[in-house]
């Protein structure tokens, strides 16, 4: 009889037995606990977190793990190959480039940086009241991103930058300018989904007012979506950048960043492959890390990915 009871009480707490996700769910753990649970479990994300920590690190330390001048010109020793005294050799002027890269990414960080929080401060707020309000606001703004839209990012940032001028301030402008209708467009179709939550009749039904709602209840239950775009963007705004000065309208010489390292190292490639071959593989592992940790942001952000 004691041997049937506990071959019922086995079966019944095997049966009653929760999945990890429902045991977490009974102790209480917010969402913000899951994506950091399901983004420290993503290898590539991971790998890309530490990239980007080392490339910040590189930046901000700049000064202490490199003894040259990024400018200053020694044409004596101009063109030499990677070496134990210069590790990525030097430019055409005698320019370490080991110390040009290093320094550039604190340029190019700044550029992607700065670029995307203008595409933040102007599209959110313009999306997420152009979403509650509708109406003639809705149908303006919609029609001024359509007409954003209708060029290619590159020519309406070439477009920007005929009419402010070459310098990398502008190309951060132009930039930044570029990308707000993808932020706009986000905010806008998540505060269309999140008006119509219970929560945000209840505030109005209280007397809540349009910005008290839209500050307190909509706009922190849109920032999913733009925390996975600004992470992506990011990346994005740092290529664009390089693009630009490496055809001559973002930094100008001698400032050293790595679009503008690439035009003017272009024409040695063959008897000096060092000098556009180090800066455009800091750009390719910067953009590489920085889209792996916006991809398993995403996975570990969407609701649809953590149910399954």
């Amino acid at each position: 009889m004691a041997k049937k009871a506990e071959m019922l009480f086995s079966i019944i707490s095997k049966h009653d037995e929760k999945s990890p996700l429902e045991a977490d769910l009974v102790k209480g753990r917010s969402q913000w606990s899951y994506a950091s649970r399901r983004f420290r479990r993503n290898r590539g994300a991971m790998i890309g977190l530490m990239g980007t920590i080392f490339i910040v690190l590189v930046a901000v330390a700049a000064p202490w793990i490199t003894t040259y001048d990024p400018t200053k010109q020694t044409l004596r020793d101009g063109l030499l190959p990677p070496s134990s005294e210069h590790f990525f050799g030097t430019d055409q002027f005698g320019r370490d480039i080991y110390t040009r890269v290093v320094y550039g990414a604190r340029i190019s960080l700044r550029v992607g940086l700065i670029a995307v929080a203008i595409g933040v401060t102007i599209g959110v707020p313009v999306g997420i009241t152009s979403g509650f309000y509708l109406g003639w606001l809705d149908i303006v703004v919609l029609r001024l991103v359509d007409l954003l839209l209708a060029f290619p990012s590159t020519l309406l940032a070439l477009a920007i930058m005929t009419i402010l001028g070459a310098s990398l301030t502008n190309a951060m402008i132009a930039v930044g300018i570029a990308i707000v209708p993808q932020f706009l467009r986000i905010a806008r179709g998540a505060t269309l989904s999140v008006k119509e939550m219970d929560y945000v009749m209840a505030a109005r039904t209280v007397g809540g007012s349009d910005m008290h709602i839209m500050v307190r209840h909509i706009l922190p239950n849109v920032l999913l979506p733009l925390i996975i775009l600004t992470t992506m963007q990011i990346a994005g705004a740092v290529l664009f950048a390089s693009g630009l000065s490496f055809l001559g309208l973002g930094a100008q010489p001698p400032t050293p960043e790595w679009g503008a390292m690439l035009t003017a190292g272009r024409i040695y490639m063959r008897e000096a492959w060092w000098i556009p071959v180090f800066p455009g593989l800091a750009i390719t592992v910067t953009i590489l890390a920085m889209n792996m940790v916006g991809d398993g942001l995403r996975d570990a952000l969407d609701p649809q990915l953590t149910k399954r």
